[in-house]
């Protein structure tokens, strides 16, 4: 791994990226890119409708003014956000990454990603933004669309930063969680941590064979690795060996239905983020 983005909003969430950032870097050597993204809506107005018993002039006057309030708002939106990439940048610095740069951009966050990930190789984010509800189980409005639209793995932050020393993956067999478990097999990122690997559905020799495909990989790569086979709900046996085994990361393939499929029943990968507390790290 050369380099990673760090998507930060000035949200709670943002110090938890910056911490799980400069962890990937400490052990992997990766540069680290901060990224803060001003949409539109946020350096200036839609169109008011100012027509109507206006005396002759005032309307003029009244556009002038708030183009003038737009054009302020505009230079406060990015001096704000510089200020908040400095604070990002100082944080991932004072953990020892020596290699941090800052982009600010404006416009659209999936756009911004796209334009900016082709150099990197993992995307970082927090599970819920600036402006998402802090209600339980509720995602950031971001997120899922980073998540369905980005082409490199997605590190999505809990709210505070713990070591970690144990991850999950998440595995069923598929183009997703087969990357998954290639790229942990390869990359110095896992090194030394403890890794457990779970497939959920019926104890088959179909089912055992393509586990022990996976875990084979994996014992290449050089883990010790507890292979388990689950039958029952993903969602629920996923998040249950999460809390019994204290997992520290949930490694998973993302979104392996269509959009709508995912309305109509529901998303693993969603339900997962909701209700993991823990770091969840995605690949597609």
């Amino acid at each position: 791994m050369t380099k990673l983005i760090a998507l930060i909003d000035g949200s709670l969430y943002s110090h938890s990226v910056c911490d799980h950032a400069a962890w990937v870097a400490g052990r992997t050597g990766a540069a680290v890119e901060i990224l803060h993204v001003i949409g539109r809506r946020e350096t200036g107005s839609p169109p008011a409708d100012l027509s109507g018993s206006l005396k002759l002039g005032a309307r003029t006057a009244l556009l002038e003014e708030l183009a003038t309030l737009d054009e302020q708002r505009g230079k406060l939106a990015q001096k704000r956000g510089r200020a908040i990439l400095e604070d990002a940048k100082a944080k991932i610095a004072a953990a020892g990454v020596t290699e941090v740069t800052t982009r600010l951009r404006i416009g659209d966050l999936v756009e911004a990603v796209a334009e900016c990930e082709a150099e990197a190789d993992l995307v970082v984010i927090g599970k819920r933004g600036e402006a998402a509800d802090f209600a339980r189980l509720h995602l950031g409005s971001n997120l899922e669309r980073v998540a369905r639209s980005s082409r490199r793995p997605l590190l999505v932050a809990a709210r505070a930063f713990k070591p970690i020393e144990r991850f999950l993956i998440a595995y069923d067999g598929g183009t997703s969680s087969m990357k998954a478990v290639d790229t942990v097999a390869r990359s110095r990122l896992f090194s030394g941590l403890r890794c457990s690997l779970v497939t959920v559905g019926p104890d088959s020799e179909n089912t055992r064979k393509r586990l022990g495909n996976a875990q084979a990989l994996l014992e290449a790569g050089g883990y010790a690795v507890e292979g388990m086979v689950i039958d029952g709900d993903p969602e629920t046996v996923i998040a249950e060996t999460v809390e019994k085994q204290a997992i520290d990361l949930l490694v998973m393939g993302a979104y392996g239905h269509s959009r709508i499929r995912s309305l109509i029943i529901g998303s693993t990968t969603a339900e997962m983020l909701r209700s993991c507390k823990i770091p969840v790290m995605l690949f597609r």
